[in-house]
């Protein structure tokens, strides 16, 4: 008996193994669509046709008349919604899917009426870029409203915002002249037609075209601002010299400022180009000027630049600059994106003070730099990457006083690579005074061979003597009886400093008017005179300077 149990059991558990399968076989099969009946019969573009039948919710396209139209919504598996569009023809529905497709046995007939237009609904007056709501009938056929100056042989096609059978909304598009007609493309059944001239009255488009009332231009250096004047400024797309876009600063219907651009295409020295703007969708162009004048000085000259001590509680973190590149580097990317070579060789880059030991391709890879720093002897000092293994590794990317945080990586001796050398220009002396005065005046335009000759056998560059030049120099030296050491205080200054970038031979102690690579001039402006967490080193300061910088590499054969 027993036996019996166990074998009726497992057929019982069989059969339903079986069925399980059965309905798991039918739940995936697929058919290809069937169509039952389809509502409306006919109509023009637009219309939503109802479709019932069976396997629609996988219908991937459908067609009328073998022309693609919308899909618009599968309710469920027996109910499609399609539309009509501007391709469809009169003919029978066609639906497809992965499997198969299926065609209708009755035909959809597609009307083509002609749409009638609601003059009284256009305005007399339009301005160009404006939405425009068109009433009317049979509007959903049109394919295309064209604006057409009096005059003009072409029409201009209106966006198209939104359609329907009784509206249809357009943004007014640009137009030659303040006089147009509108006229509409639709399809007769047989071909595209167009309206005429008179089917809606004559228009007047209010094109608001800029006038600059600013007509001379002084030269002008790359960076500048420049403002021009007049009406209907706000209409301007861009402002050009020759083909190089502007950004624009600030721009209200009066007024437009724009920044005159860098461009590795200037020459140094004065580049003559047209200045036009351009507007009406980038569509007309106007010239302001045949030859502007843009100058490109034979300097880098970087203006405002603002560095920080080594404290941790600094504004900002970013306590190096190159005046190569005019960047005011983050502390965070000394490792990676400035001395890379510093990092990975630490003590070992110089074999002295301001002595590189590495190759002359490794020192060319790293931009000239310096930086500031407080002692504890409570002065705020200038420094050479390369004049001592003491200062880099003081500096921090992150408020954490952990060896990880470190620009070095550990509380060890490293050199960093460039070797930098600086000489305050004292007032008192009347070689010193005449630069300062030519860089007051605005007068400083190159630093090349010529303007800055180096003399080794006197030890001079522009007739200075640079046998003094240092590693480091203080605030006592080029701010002298302004701060006093322990005490906070913030100053407007004015000191100049001669920067020399030595290559990589680095510096002659003998000479050190030998193996100059750079000249520069270090303007500062402004100190922020801050001890870092309550000592006397002003480690916690900011300095703001102007930074003048050679454009190329000393040449002592010239």
């Amino acid at each position: 008996m027993k036996r019996y149990y166990c074998i009726w059991l497992l057929a019982i558990g069989f059969w339903l193994l079986t069925a399980c399968d059965k309905t798991s076989m039918n739940e995936q099969t697929i058919s290809a669509p069937h169509i039952e009946a389809f509502s409306p019969t006919s109509g023009s573009i637009g219309t939503d046709i109802v479709i019932t039948g069976s396997s629609l919710d996988d219908v991937v396209s459908a067609a009328i008349g073998g022309e693609s139209v919308e899909l618009v919504e599968k309710v469920s598996n027996q109910r499609l919604t399609i539309r009509v569009t501007g391709a469809a023809k009169s003919g029978p529905i066609t639906l497809k899917n992965s499997v198969g497709e299926t065609e209708s046995e009755e035909v959809f007939t597609v009307e083509h009426p002609v749409p009638t237009i609601n003059a009284s609904s256009i305005p007399q007056q339009l301005e160009m870029g404006n939405k425009l709501l068109i009433r009317g009938q049979h509007l959903n056929v049109i394919s295309a409203v064209i604006f057409t100056a009096v005059g003009a042989t072409e029409g201009h096609e209106a966006a198209i915002v939104s359609q329907s059978a009784h509206e249809i909304v357009v943004k007014v598009p640009y137009v030659e002249r303040d006089d147009a007609h509108i006229s509409f493309r639709y399809f007769d059944g047989t071909k595209d037609v167009v309206t005429p001239e008179s089917a809606v009255p004559q228009v007047v488009i209010a094109r608001y075209q800029p006038n600059v009332t600013t007509t001379t231009f002084a030269p002008a250096y790359v960076g500048e601002v420049i403002t021009l004047e007049g009406t209907y400024m706000n209409k301007i797309d861009k402002v050009l010299l020759g083909s190089i876009e502007c950004v624009v600063t600030s721009q209200t219907e009066t007024q437009l400022k724009f920044l005159v651009p860098t461009s590795d295409t200037f020459a140094d020295g004065d580049n003559l180009l047209p200045l036009s703007i351009v507007y009406f969708d980038g569509i007309e162009t106007k010239v302001l000027a045949q030859q502007f004048t843009v100058k490109v000085p034979f300097v880098y000259f970087w203006k405002d630049r603002t560095v920080w001590g080594q404290g941790r509680d600094v504004p900002e973190m970013a306590s190096f600059f190159s005046p190569e590149t005019g960047i005011a580097y983050h502390n965070s990317l000394w490792r990676d994106k400035l001395d890379p070579i510093s990092y990975q060789k630490q003590a070992a880059t110089c074999s002295a003070a301001q002595k590189p030991a590495v190759t002359e391709q490794e020192y060319n890879s790293v931009v000239p730099y310096f930086f500031f720093s407080g002692v504890n002897a409570g002065n705020l000092q200038i420094n050479s990457p390369a004049g001592s293994t003491g200062q880099l590794k003081n500096f921090y990317f992150q408020n954490n006083s952990a060896n990880d945080y470190r620009v070095t990586g550990a509380n060890a001796n490293c050199y960093g690579t460039p070797v930098m050398t600086y000489l305050y220009l004292n007032p008192s002396t009347a070689s010193h005074q005449e630069l300062i005065s030519q860089i007051a005046n605005g007068g400083l335009e190159k630093i090349d061979e010529a303007t800055f000759p180096i003399d080794t056998d006197a030890k001079t560059c522009r007739g200075i003597s640079i046998s003094s030049v240092a590693n480091t120099v203080n605030q006592t030296v080029f701010a002298p009886g302004i701060f006093t050491v322990g005490q906070e205080k913030s100053a407007d200054i004015d000191a100049y400093m001669m920067v020399f970038y030595y290559n990589y031979l680095g510096l002659d102690a003998n000479n050190k008017s030998l193996n100059i690579k750079r000249i520069g001039i270090l303007h500062i402006k402004h100190i922020d005179f801050k001890m870092w967490n309550n000592t006397s080193a002003p480690s916690s300061s900011g300095i703001t300077f102007d930074m003048y910088w050679m454009k190329h590499d000393y040449d002592y054969s010239k």
